[in-house]
């Protein structure tokens, strides 16, 4: 399997990596609002390893990393569950939140 290739459940709630199941990101997400996310997703990343000696620092950049997961719809309430319009308010509530910081 190449490295861009991720196998879902045959449902496509989840991904499989090393044999675990993750919730896979919202497929339905305007392209651009998912790359503006994991954008700020992977900041965050950044921020929690960069803030190793910092507790609070390292409490606020994970409080963004969940903030940018939620929006991708891969915490909160499933993706599934939600209507369309939900599911779009959710996302922009989170950029919406993430770029005020």
């Amino acid at each position: 399997m190449a490295a861009d290739e991720v196998e879902h459940t045959e449902d496509g709630h989840f991904i499989v990596v090393g044999g675990r199941r993750w919730r896979a990101t919202d497929p339905d997400l305007a392209e651009d609002v998912r790359e503006r996310l994991v954008h700020h997703l992977m900041a965050a990343r950044r921020a929690v390893a960069a803030a190793r000696d910092d507790e609070a620092a390292r409490k606020a950049a994970r409080a963004r990393v969940q903030l940018a997961k939620t929006g991708l719809g891969e915490r909160g309430t499933a993706w599934w569950e939600l209507t369309s319009a939900e599911r779009n308010d959710r996302a922009d509530d989170s950029l919406r939140r993430l770029e005020e910081q």
